[in-house]
């Protein structure tokens, strides 16, 4: 392990502190109060839903896969993986904060358009990131990786320590996952963004909100896959390293 290797090692700890550290009171009041709306909601509005983002997050997925450019980055360090990823990052966040802000500033309907545009945005960046880091998105169990970094991202104490150690443990669980439980999937992800998408619907005061909201969530998008990989890298050697 190299130095810069070792900084990453150190930062991937401090990243792991993070993500398993326990979230204060208001957001567990927020979570307890959204278990009790999601508990109201009949079940079959719950299938339509779920349905309905499934089948949304599997067009982005195959669509993200046709355009990501596979192969490209053999032979690279860790670094130069990083800068690159960073790079990228930076033009998402741009992409999504004035798509955000555009959708923001129409209101509600406009608002509404913001969702599935945010998604496909959020999708593209992972293929990237996986590409990046030398993993093939052609493959199945790699489309399901890219999948659980998008959960462990956007979700709540329980949910994201779960899919923490099945992330940290990749190689161990893979062989069990055939699919992901896309119920729990999109809670999740609504949950977890729903108080500030809500306020993007505000005329006049959606165009800022939405531009800062779709910001901060690639960043912390960013930082989640960022680590994820990494980590992968140094319990591994990808197959082009």
């Amino acid at each position: 392990m190299n130095e810069y290797e070792k900084y990453v090692y150190q930062d991937i700890q401090k990243w792991r502190r993070k993500i398993l550290k326990k979230s204060g009171l208001v957001k567990g009041l927020t979570k307890k109060a959204q278990n009790k709306v999601n508990g109201m909601i009949p079940d079959r509005a719950h299938r339509v839903i779920t349905e309905g983002i499934k089948g949304m997050v599997k067009a982005t997925l195959v669509g993200s896969n046709i355009t990501t450019k596979k192969h490209q980055y053999h032979g690279l360090t860790l670094r130069e993986r990083d800068e690159i990823l960073k790079e990228k990052l930076s033009n998402y966040r741009k992409t999504a904060a004035a798509e955000g802000a555009g959708t923001g500033a129409g209101g509600i309907f406009l608002g509404l358009a913001d969702f599935p545009l945010l998604l496909s945005v959020k999708m593209k960046f992972l293929f990237d990131a996986a590409s990046v880091y030398g993993y093939d998105t052609s493959q199945y169990e790699e489309r399901l990786f890219i999948l659980h970094v998008f959960q462990l991202a956007f979700s709540n104490d329980e949910k994201r320590r779960e899919t923490f150690d099945i992330i940290e443990n990749w190689e161990l669980h893979k062989e069990r996952l055939s699919d992901m439980d896309w119920r729990v999937f999109q809670q999740e992800y609504r949950d977890y963004i729903d108080f500030v998408k809500m306020l993007q619907l505000i005329p006049g005061f959606g165009a800022i909100v939405g531009a800062y909201a779709n910001y901060n969530l690639l960043d912390q998008l960013g930082d989640t896959a960022m680590n994820a990989y990494r980590m992968r890298v140094l319990q591994e050697a990808p197959k082009d390293y």
